[in-house]
């Protein structure tokens, strides 16, 4: 009697893994052409959305802009050689307008 109803369950198990194997390989197909669409019709206009945004509220923030005063702390750029290039005491990415050296800044504050 057991054995019967264990026979049985194995057999509705196996039928229910086929079904949904034989289902599931139809139901899932990849569609690229929908993946391409949601590229160019949702991704690229949020990129250029988010872009502009972000445009637009820097250039509210440059126009807002106030260098901060030079406080020579003796921990922020120290120089225990100098660098290999150029003068010796400009970093290699220097920016004059953001950048002080350790001496101060290097021009005035005509932002």
């Amino acid at each position: 009697m057991f054995s019967r109803i264990a026979r049985a369950n194995q057999m509705i198990i196996r039928n229910h893994v086929r079904n949904m194997a034989t289902h599931g390989e139809h139901a899932h197909t990849p569609n690229p052409d929908f993946w391409k669409k949601v590229f160019f019709f949702v991704s690229c206009p949020a990129i250029v959305l988010a872009g502009i945004n972000t445009y637009l509220l820097e250039m509210e923030h440059y126009h807002h802009y106030h260098r901060p005063e030079f406080v020579p702390y003796e921990h922020l750029r120290i120089r225990t050689r100098r660098f290999p290039w150029g003068d010796g005491n400009h970093s290699l990415f220097h920016n004059p307008s953001t950048n002080p050296l350790p001496e101060g800044w290097e021009e005035d504050a005509s932002h």
